[in-house]
């Protein structure tokens, strides 16, 4: 037990650090608000609106899905370098980490969470919504405009 004595004291003064580091903080720092702090950051752009949506919650899981497969690659290599050590029971073990990811992923994409593309509507209403928008789109031409707001016609080309 005394050999991880240096182990647990490492581990109380990390967290002793981090509590006080918040502490102190929250203590010391000056606090004036004002708009440019807690308008949003984007590239030193000053926002002109809101954003339309919110990013889907698949997004994140599919990125985290993205980050166990890495780490599964990860933990893949050393075995793969020591397999004949490892025996059996290597090989049993990786199979059981690798079909743990691989049922996490055959979930997400029976959720649908790979499916990024818009949304598929069956209403009559939407199909003469979606009428109407590609009579439009013909008219002004195959080409979306962006980026020209506050730039004198707003939408025209020059």
């Amino acid at each position: 037990m005394g050999q991880y004595l240096p182990i647990v004291a490492l581990a109380v003064v990390a967290i002793l650090f981090g509590v006080l580091s918040f502490v102190a903080s929250g203590l010391l720092a000056p606090y004036r608000p004002n708009s440019a702090k807690e308008a949003p950051y984007e590239c030193g752009i000053v926002p002109s609106r809101d954003n339309p949506e919110r990013f889907p919650v698949s997004f994140y899981v599919i990125a985290m899905l993205f980050i166990m497969f890495d780490i599964e690659i990860i933990f893949t290599y050393p075995y793969a370098v020591s397999r004949g050590v490892l025996g059996a029971y290597g090989f049993f073990e990786m199979a059981a980490f690798s079909a743990v990811f691989f049922v996490a992923f055959v979930y997400m994409v029976a959720k649908g969470a790979l499916e990024w593309g818009p949304l598929k509507r069956s209403d009559a209403d939407d199909d003469a919504a979606n009428d109407e928008l590609v009579a439009v789109t013909q008219a002004k031409g195959s080409f979306r405009v962006v980026g020209l707001e506050g730039r004198g016609n707003s939408g025209e080309a020059a």
